[in-house]
């Protein structure tokens, strides 16, 4: 088994002594801060992330944004995947969670009919958990997709998901442990598309460095990976064109709690106005292959921006 990810114990403790790490916290010296005050240690929130770098991007814009603006942010980040963290989002230990529309449905609703992407933001409304909000959705989205190499699509003349029917060989599917039982995994390939699979290898880095390596390989044939992705262009890879929906929209969320106000709730809602599908996948280059901190990269995107 690869294994990258991390547990929750880092979020449990750092919630238990919530009010020390707000004394000692992250007050803004951003540049891009406007110097007002939304209050004191009252005002902070705590925002998390996935164990996932694309997702800790986007949390590092969402927490200097909210600096910029007077808050005090305590920064959650790598908690671990949905499974992990949900729970805890849920129980209102986490204020502000970067998220992904369709994905987060399907976790709270296995049954949701999807569909365009503001039929599912609009389920999503109505599927969450009581105490708990979305603002609004990004036109970034960074959608989940099943993905082959290049010569692996050639081979079998691989177009959408639907034509892996015409795989031959034996089909070894990659991802984090989780992806056995998702509502687009490979039990759902048989069931409706009659896709046979050889066997599951956990790669526990969300589609990452680990799961291309294994890809590229040969170790699996067949992987779950993000379509913001720039491993995907520079590694010769494919994501198999999804015509029937089997993976919902996935547009850039702010999932928050009822500690969000009004005024930080409009701060996120300009994020998510300017977040555009190319700022995601440029962003995720700089953080893969130039290897840029995501609050160096967050901070370079806020300024670009001009939001604050």
């Amino acid at each position: 088994m690869f294994t990258v990810k991390r547990g929750r114990l880092a979020l449990i403790s750092a919630v238990a002594v919530g009010a020390v790490v707000a004394l000692a916290g992250c007050a803004s010296s951003d540049p891009l801060g406007t110097g007002s005050s939304a209050g004191g240690a009252s005002d902070t929130l705590v925002v998390g992330s996935q164990a996932y770098y694309s997702n800790e991007i986007i949390a590092e814009i969402y927490s200097q944004a909210l600096e910029a603006n007077g808050f005090t942010v305590d920064r959650q980040f790598n908690i671990g995947q949905r499974e992990v963290y949900l729970p805890d989002l849920e129980a209102g230990g986490i204020d502000v969670f970067p998220e992904y529309t369709g994905s987060l449905l399907q976790a709270l609703k296995s049954d949701a009919p999807g569909g365009t992407s503001d039929e599912v933001y609009t389920q999503l409304t109505e599927a969450l958990p009581s105490g708990l909000r979305v603002l609004d959705k990004a036109a970034a989205s960074d959608q989940n997709s099943w993905t082959v190499t290049q010569a692996f699509a050639d081979t079998y003349n691989l177009t959408d998901i639907a034509s892996l029917t015409n795989v031959t060989e034996p089909i070894t599917v990659g991802g984090n442990s989780e992806l056995e039982t998702r509502p687009y995994g490979p039990t759902t390939l048989k069931e409706k598309y009659g896709i046979e699979t050889a066997g599951f290898v956990p790669v526990e880095d969300s589609g990452g460095p680990l799961t291309v390596k294994a890809l590229v390989d040969g170790q699996i044939q067949l992987a779950n990976i993000y379509t913001a992705d720039p491993n995907i262009k520079s590694n010769n890879l494919v994501a198999l064109a999804d015509p029937d929906g089997l993976f919902f929209a996935d547009n850039v969320v702010p999932v928050v709690s009822e500690k969000v106000n009004n005024t930080a709730a409009d701060v996120l809602n300009k994020v998510s106005g300017a977040l555009s599908a190319e700022n995601l996948v440029s962003m995720n280059a700089e953080s893969k292959n130039d290897q840029t901190s995501a609050d160096v990269i967050a901070a370079a995107w806020l300024k670009q921006a001009n939001l604050f």
